[in-house]
């Protein structure tokens, strides 16, 4: 997936936004939560996984537990551009129904999410 079109994705779930943090990372959010990030040229990305998907993922070797937040269950990918779009479109999606989850029932209400 280019990084572009991760973009694109991760913008397209409702009620996300994008800010740049830690120097020039993309940091994809819904509700001031983050749901994902990628490094500043879009080659690595970590995201808010399932406990059954952060397993999966980690005990296979396709990703590594994302550091300073495996303990939330987020995994990390070095090569986005190795990565199948639909599978990386879908992860976005859960990532985000993960965080989005969390909100109070009125935050997610006025994101359109209730």
């Amino acid at each position: 997936m280019s990084p572009e079109a991760l973009e694109k994705a991760a913008l397209a779930l409702p009620g996300a936004t994008l800010s740049i943090q830690w120097g020039d990372d993309r940091v994809y959010k819904v509700g001031g939560k983050m749901f994902a990030a990628t490094d500043g040229a879009g080659r690595s990305l970590s995201f808010k996984a399932t406990d059954i998907a952060f397993e999966a993922l980690t005990e296979s070797g396709r990703a590594i537990p994302a550091p300073y937040l495996a303990r939330a269950k987020w995994v990390k990918f070095d090569d986005v551009s190795a990565l199948d779009d639909a599978e990386v479109a879908d992860w976005l999606k859960t990532a985000h129904s993960l965080v989005a989850g969390k909100l109070t029932r009125a935050a997610r209400k006025e994101l359109g999410l209730a």
